[in-house]
């Protein structure tokens, strides 16, 4: 069961820094500060897609985790 859960962990967190790393980028950054930064209010589709993915992945590292912890 606790190598199930190791692997399981490792898993998410490999998707978790790729679908991360696919998240365009939505912060002012330094381009705020000449002004030429632009923000969008808009989500496409993908992008509400990768969110989920994103979310669905933290919080199964994070469970994972957990129980890793307590066996």
């Amino acid at each position: 069961m606790k190598a199930f859960l190791i692997i399981l962990q490792m898993l998410a967190g490999l998707g978790l820094i790729v679908t991360v790393l696919l998240h365009s980028a939505k912060g002012e950054g330094l381009g705020g500060i000449g002004g030429t930064a632009h923000i969008f209010g808009s989500q496409k589709g993908l992008e509400q897609g990768l969110d989920r993915l994103t979310t669905i992945l933290a919080v199964t590292f994070i469970v994972a985790s957990i129980l890793i912890m307590l066996l």
